[in-house]
């Protein structure tokens, strides 16, 4: 099993990498699809089902679908030409995409919400549509968006296309306690083996400046977080706080008014910062998603910024550490919310940050292992229920919490010595079934939970 660090970690936009980013990616691949088709399509349509559905205008699932069937793509979205597009496109009720001609496609009638039974595949599901000029079907994918920006055709996701042989790595885990024996066996740290696997494929210059990227578009975002105030998108008139809790907590410690607490203020902040910035469609890195964005980045600068002896040198080490669990975690039940509910995201980024943190720190791979375990079990049954469906209320201050939860689960995993009751596998597991057993109110769908008891106006 592989999954590379870039993988886990992509660039892309807010407010969600299932609803936002994995929707662009599905539009991109329809394109690419038309582009080797015999066929002459004069317009296209979209379907959307699902949580999708139920949730995709909060999530701003129309938006990124028309301006990925113009061509648009997470990786280089570029916001100001987006908005040029957007008003070309409900103008003139048609697309332009790169190697294609112009193609019918009107928003109002032609992107279509679909609130009746999910498809079968996943809560996530999208058909797309090349139509003729009598509007017949010349050609049509499913697509699943399963969390993280990932995305599936309905033959991928059942394991009927002639997928790739397995990767070649030299330390192909799939479970946790693969990942521990091979650790034992090759005297190397889980970071050390996932770098290994990483190298497999890639350059170690390509290597150590993508990991770079990685950081520079997280803590680039921290920084536009702290520094931006006002009130959110969407309606809800959310108002960012972590400006001014940054500038009190700067106050505070200017005037050497710091209390043993503290440190947890500065912890959210961070996170709250990045996932204002994804509720107001900016660019963030998926870790695992982008509901969950603000954990790992927000424990790298904590412990960056208030951790002795930390150092940018081990960055690298950090993500690589986290990619390893985020990959089990993937693997072995799910990151997406409208999957297993918000302990897929938050809980699992929690785990990832839990591990990387006690990497850096000097953690053994049972330590290290122990940490994510601690991390994830704390956040098992964790519903998703948005407020309007926005990645706001709770997403934002949850991932505050989810930092806190993941510096504690490091820092008790390091009091021991690796032993523990409750192995990662067990846990991974446990969120699996307790995630299938979930009542679909509480996946993301916003039909229960805080999304029904809070008013949404």
């Amino acid at each position: 099993m592989f999954l590379s660090v870039f993988d886990m970690f992509k660039v892309g936009i807010g407010p969600s990498s299932s609803h936002t980013m994995g929707p662009m990616v599905a539009a991109a691949r329809f394109l690419e699809m038309l582009r080797h088709s015999p066929f002459h399509p004069t317009g296209l349509r979209a379907r959307l089902h699902g949580s999708l559905a139920f949730t995709g205008v909060g999530h701003a699932t129309d938006r990124a679908v028309t301006l990925g069937l113009a061509g648009f793509t997470p990786e280089d979205f570029d916001a100001e030409a987006a908005e040029s597009a957007l008003a070309a496109i409900r103008s003139l009720r048609q697309v332009t995409p790169p190697g294609l001609p112009a193609l019918r496609f009107d928003p109002g009638t032609d992107l279509v919400f679909d609130y009746g039974p999910p498809l079968p595949g996943h809560a996530n599901g999208m058909v797309l549509l090349a139509l003729d000029a009598q509007g017949d079907v010349l050609l049509q994918e499913t697509y699943y968006s399963v969390g993280g920006g990932f995305v599936l055709t309905a033959a991928e996701l059942g394991g009927e296309s002639a997928a790739a042989p397995p990767a070649q790595v030299p330390y192909p885990f799939r479970t946790a306690a693969e990942m521990l024996a091979m650790a034992s066996r090759s005297g190397k740290s889980i970071a050390e083996m996932k770098r290994a696997n990483e190298l497999a494929f890639r350059s170690p210059r390509a290597l150590e400046d993508g990991l770079a990227r990685i950081w520079a578009v997280m803590t680039a975002c921290i920084d536009r977080g702290l520094a931006t105030d006002g009130i959110l998108p969407g309606g809800l008139k959310v108002r960012r706080r972590a400006h001014g809790i940054h500038q009190a907590l700067l106050r505070e410690a200017g005037l050497n008014m710091i209390a043993p607490h503290t440190i947890n203020d500065w912890m959210s902040v961070y996170a709250m910062a990045v996932n204002e910035e994804n509720a107001a469609g900016g660019q963030v890195v998926t870790a695992p998603t982008n509901g969950a964005a603000g954990v790992v980045p927000a424990v790298i600068r904590y412990w960056l910024d208030h951790v002795p002896g930390s150092g940018h040198a081990r960055i690298g080490e950090f993500l690589l550490t986290a990619a390893a669990i985020g990959g089990l975690v993937k693997h072995n039940a799910s990151i997406s919310g409208a999957e297993c509910g918000c302990q897929a995201e938050v809980g699992s980024a929690a785990a990832m940050a839990a591990a990387g943190l006690a990497a850096v720190m000097g953690g053994t791979p049972e330590q290290v292992e122990n940490a994510a375990e601690i991390a994830l079990e704390h956040h098992l049954g964790m519903t998703c229920d948005p407020v309007k469906g926005l990645v706001q209320v709770p997403c934002i201050e949850r991932n505050g919490l989810g930092a806190i939860k993941a510096v504690s689960a490091a820092s008790l995993a390091l009091r021991g010595d690796g032993q523990h009751l409750v192995p990662l596998d067990a846990c991974i597991e446990t969120m699996r079934q307790t995630g299938q057993d979930m009542s679909e109110k509480y996946k993301e769908t916003s039909l229960g939970g805080l999304a029904v008891n809070v008013p949404n106006c």
